[in-house]
């Protein structure tokens, strides 16, 4: 009677060694397979590209921003107008800046920002009326030619794009905005008459692709 179960016994230990020596690389194996959360992006990496047209910031506007809590946007854009349009091939830099403090769901995958309001500033590289030189006094105009302040109010519809191998969720967003800047608010403000609120606003039509 205890032959057979040693002999038994005999045979099942190598078989019970092996499945010991084969569980950790199971346990890897399978560890393997959790999907990992998808890596933070630096804090310097843009959060997402634009590319808009309008907007007294080019005829065509392209940059890069950085998001907070999908509620403040910060671009920096580059815009461009030809010369075909202006004395001389103009190139604007632009810093946009735009709060949106509400969100309304629309399907799982549409939502809109019924409102945003914020401000830009701008720089352009080139003269709109150089005149000749010597033409004009360096005090003829007190304000200046080149930088642009002005606020916006717009709104923006996203659409959840597939989600990429890592997780990481990306929208597409189309926006428009109504602005205007700081010569043609001072203009509307002397010529009330003359002059309405639709006569100094400016259109702009974007698009923007979350990263």
């Amino acid at each position: 009677m205890l032959k057979p179960l040693l002999c038994a016994l005999l045979l099942a230990a190598p078989l019970t060694l092996a499945a010991r020596a084969a569980a950790p690389d199971s346990l890897a194996a399978a560890a393997s397979e959790v999907p990992r959360p998808p890596a933070r992006p630096r804090w310097y990496q843009p959060r997402h590209l634009v590319l808009q047209t309008g907007g007294g910031l080019g005829m065509i506007t392209a940059g890069a921003g950085y998001s907070l809590r999908d509620r403040l946007d910060a671009d920096v854009l580059v815009g461009y107008v030809p010369q075909k349009y202006t004395d001389k091939a103009l190139t604007i830099l632009s810093l946009k800046i735009r709060y949106s403090p509400w969100t309304l769901p629309l399907s799982p995958k549409v939502w809109v920002k019924p409102l945003s309001v914020g401000g830009y500033i701008s720089f352009t590289s080139g003269l709109r009326n150089p005149g000749q030189p010597g033409q004009y006094s360096d005090d003829y105009y007190w304000f200046s030619n080149r930088v642009r302040t002005g606020p916006l109010v717009g709104s923006q519809v996203s659409y959840a794009l597939p989600a990429r191998a890592t997780g990481h969720r990306r929208n597409l967003s189309g926006y428009y905005e109504l602005g205007t800047n700081d010569l043609y608010l001072l203009s509307y403000a002397q010529n009330r008459r003359a002059l309405s609120l639709a006569d100094i606003a400016v259109l702009t039509l974007g698009l923007k692709l979350d990263l």
